[in-house]
Formats: structure tokens, C-alpha cells, sequence
């Protein structure tokens, strides 16, 4: 691993939205780094020997040492450059309760939980799938309210936990006929108000793009 010489390196793959978190995580931080995109279908010895336990990306390989799992890595960035602003509040009960939300919405809004809804036909597993994304959405934007973001008026650790399944919104509409918006408008306008910041909108891919992809996926899982 020592070819990196101590760069910022992110193993990627552009529509995941694990991937997603790091790469927002060190653009609020202002920390140049390095992409390489990984064929998921045919990962890299770099891969398979950073994140030997899960084979997953994201890795964040920083001084020549991989750290595996996406919040983990997001908790690292945010204790390791310290100049700016930190993703959790100063209170301890505040940060506990930002761990609980962006562990809810970690457990709950989720690929695997999306391919319920991409990843059928129409019919009962599906239905099913769209019941729980959008009651676990509600429960989000019960907690949002009419906060800018989930930690107030600062951008933080839940915000970036979700934000990156925004990208993902259309394609569930798409695939599951049903409106987030119409369900869900207070998340909406929260994901709307985050990708108007740098480090979001550099970072989400075009939600048409991740539409393409899981047409792709669902070809590929033999979805007709």
C-alpha cells in the first residue's frame, strides 16, 4: 500500500451511496483526495486485501492504511482534521442523539432495503419494500421537523449518513410508481436544501445516471 505515499485515497464505486458518505465527509473538510473506481464485479487486489472481512467498498486509505466501513470513516475524518467545523455537536447528549438518528437511518434506509423495491416486479415483496422505506422515511422526517438539517441549522453526521440515498429517490419512484415527495415533502426539501451545498452536490451523481445503473441491476438479478 505504500505506493499512495500518505495521499487520501478513496476505493469507489460512483452510484454507492456508502461511498458517497466519505467522499462528502472529506469535502467539508476541505481534504484533497484521490478516487479509484472499483468494478464491483471484478474487484481489485487493492480491495479484496484493505477490506478483507466485508470485500465492500468504500475503503479510506489514509497514510497507507485502510479503514473500512463508511461511518467509521466518517467518524475518522471528522477526529482526524480537526481546523473545521466537526460533524457532531459539542453536547453529549446532542452527539448520542445524532449517533442514534444516523444509526436508524443507517439500519433502515439502505441498498438492500432499496432492492426491495428495484429488485421486484410489481406485486407483494415489493409493496412491501416501498411500506417500509417510506414508514422508516416518516419517522426521518418526523425527527427533521422544520429543522434546516437533522442537527438544526449545521449540516452534520445524520445529514450525511442519508443524504446520499437522495441520489437513489428517483430510481425507487421509478421502479416502485410512487412519489417521495408526495410522501415525504419535508425530507425532499431537506435534500434539495443539502445539494446546495459544494460538498453534496460534487459528490450526488445524477439521479438519472443512478437510474440507468439499477436498470442495469435489475437486468442483471433477472428483474423483468
Amino acid at each position: 500500500m505504500g505506493k499512495y505515499n500518505g495521499k487520501v485515497v478513496v476505493l469507489d464505486f460512483w452510484a454507492s451511496p456508502y461511498a458517497m458518505r466519505t467522499k462528502i465527509a472529506l469535502r467539508e473538510k476541505g481534504v484533497e483526495f484521490e478516487v479509484q473506481e472499483e468494478d464491483l464485479w471484478n474487484k481489485s487486489e487493492l480491495l479484496l486485501k484493505s477490506n478483507p472481512v466485508h470485500k465492500k467498498v468504500p475503503v479510506l486509505i489514509h497514510k497507507d492504511k485502510p479503514i473500512s466501513e463508511s461511518l467509521v470513516q466518517v467518524q475518522y475524518i471528522d477526529e482526524t482534521w480537526t481546523d473545521t467545523a466537526s460533524f457532531f455537536p459539542s453536547d453529549p447528549q446532542a452527539r448520542a442523539t445524532a449517533r442514534f438518528w444516523s444509526d436508524f437511518a443507517d439500519k433502515t434506509i439502505s441498498f438492500e432495503g432499496g432492492k426491495k423495491i428495484w429488485g421486484n416486479t410489481k406485486g407483494e415483496e415489493q409493496e412491501k419494500g416501498k411500506k417500509e422505506f417510506l414508514e422508516s422515511m416518516k419517522i426521518l422526517e418526523t425527527e427533521l421537523g422544520d429543522k434546516s438539517y437533522f442537527g438544526g441549522e449545521t449540516f452534520g453526521y445524520v445529514d450525511i449518513t442519508l443524504v446520499p440515498f437522495y441520489s437513489w429517490f428517483y430510481a425507487l419512484e421509478k421502479c416502485g410508481d410512487f412519489s417521495v415527495e408526495t410522501e415525504c415533502p419535508k425530507i425532499v426539501a431537506w435534500g434539495k436544501r443539502c445539494v446546495e451545498r459544494d460538498s453534496v452536490a460534487a459528490t450526488l451523481p445524477e439521479s438519472e445516471k443512478v437510474y440507468q445503473q439499477v436498470l442495469k441491476l435489475r437486468q442483471i438479478f433477472g428483474v423483468e
